[in-house]
């Protein structure tokens, strides 16, 4: 009997999909027409929804990675993608609480921040559409209402 390979769905695949997500998102957002004027739309905010939803999805690949990585006993490797990747979860908690919050204005200067980090993402086709992110506002809206009845 031979040896089973796993090359189905791993932690890094969904990461790389989740960074693929957000740098497609920055570069639709920064060609947006109604964020040139400062104002956000319903669709740039079911964008930008959509994006705090990837940078925790790519936090969840992160957890999941590293404690693979615990597991063998590599615990130096774990903490050190958990310090690579610790900003996903701190810049999504601010995007959405700025969300959440009202605070528009300031949302601009947070996605320019983090275009940085996904520069070396290369995008030579678009791959996502308005379908992957519609509703992404309501349900985060939704969910932190939940959150918030169940405290």
């Amino acid at each position: 009997m031979s040896r089973i390979i796993n090359v189905g769905d791993t932690p890094a695949k969904r990461r790389n999909v989740h960074r693929r997500s957000c740098a497609e998102v920055l570069r639709l957002l920064a060609q947006h027409p109604s964020l040139a004027s400062g104002v956000f739309d319903e669709e740039a905010k079911d964008m930008t929804a959509f994006l705090v939803f990837s940078l925790r999805g790519i936090e969840e690949t992160i957890e999941t990675s590293a404690q693979a990585w615990d597991d063998r006993n590599y615990w130096k490797k774990s903490e050190k993608l958990r310090a690579d990747w610790r900003w996903s979860r701190q810049v999504a908690d601010h995007i959405e609480s700025l969300m959440l919050e009202d605070c528009w204005n300031e949302i601009p200067q947070a996605l320019i921040d983090l275009v940085s980090r996904f520069q070396s993402v290369t995008i030579t086709k678009m791959m996502r559409d308005s379908d992957w992110w519609v509703g992404a506002f309501r349900a985060m809206v939704k969910k932190a209402n939940k959150a918030r009845a169940s405290v």
